[in-house]
């Protein structure tokens, strides 16, 4: 260091040695290049994974639908059977409850459940509230979420996913805003993100922004992630009643203003 601040010559000859490394290794070309080298490569990584998602979403998760619905199917007869038998003793013989469903794109199909409510009416003809109408079986099974096995065979069938959005009623089709819309744009499942996530304990806001997250994420490792709390969330029995009742509330749209107009009410969306 003495040396080189006593040198004139020696630290005009450094200079320029230096000067001239920083002109052929990081001139303006040089760094231009590298940027359009790393940015093509992180482009060519996001169109990679992209593919990969939709490949997922195409052809991996519908196979591996197909294989572990038979499997669980297999596994879950005698759960299947004993449940069945409980119905036909204490729910009046009625065992499966079907009901017109909208799937993938807003396509309709026949969801199968358990029944878990009676068709106690009051006494203008209208069905009773649903906690007023689950029975003590059916309370049993939704706790034990058994009552939505026999959608496996909706599985099977090719109108649902093992995890995806849960399929809710026609009704509120032309409730939902733009961006609610969405979740119909991957098939329904059993299981989803929001179920995982609070469930019944959730407004319904949170539950579609958490279906729309799936829908933009979806992979295999979130798919793992969700199959893994489920299971988890079953054996806590959390998140099967919402904080007012049994069973979730009825949804009424997304930011609904009520406006009074005389002896009638008018909904306005906000």
């Amino acid at each position: 260091m003495k040396q080189l601040s006593e040198d004139d010559e020696l630290r005009t000859r450094l200079g320029e040695k230096g000067e001239k490394y920083v002109r052929e290794n990081f001139s303006s070309e040089i760094i231009t290049g590298y940027w359009k080298s790393f940015y093509g490569e992180l482009l060519k990584s996001e169109v990679s994974f992209k593919n990969y998602r939709s490949a997922y979403r195409r052809l991996i998760k519908p196979a591996a639908d197909f294989i572990f619905s038979l499997l669980l199917m297999a596994l879950m007869l005698p759960v299947f059977a004993v449940t069945i038998l409980l119905l036909l003793i204490f729910n009046e013989g009625k065992v499966f409850f079907l009901q017109t469903r909208p799937g993938l794109n807003g396509s309709p199909f026949r969801i199968i459940k358990f029944r878990t409510m009676n068709e106690r009416k009051d006494e203008k003809g209208d069905l009773l509230p649903d906690e007023k109408r689950l029975t003590p079986v059916g309370k049993m099974i939704r706790k034990l979420s058994i009552d939505e096995i026999p959608q496996l065979f909706n599985v099977i069938k090719g109108d649902m996913s093992l995890i995806g959005p849960r399929p809710l009623l026609p009704e509120y089709l032309p409730l939902y805003s733009s961006s609610q819309k969405r979740r119909h744009e991957v098939k329904p499942g059993i299981t989803g993100w929001a179920q995982v996530n609070g469930r019944n304990q959730v407004s319904w806001e949170k539950k579609f922004n958490m279906d729309i997250y799936y829908v933009d994420n979806i992979n295999f490792s979130l798919d793992l992630k969700i199959a893994v709390l489920t299971i988890i969330k079953i054996i806590k029995r959390e998140g099967v009643s919402s904080a007012t009742s049994q069973t979730m509330e009825k949804f009424s749209g997304s930011g609904l203003l009520k406006v009074s107009a005389g002896a009638q009410e008018i909904k306005i969306c906000s």
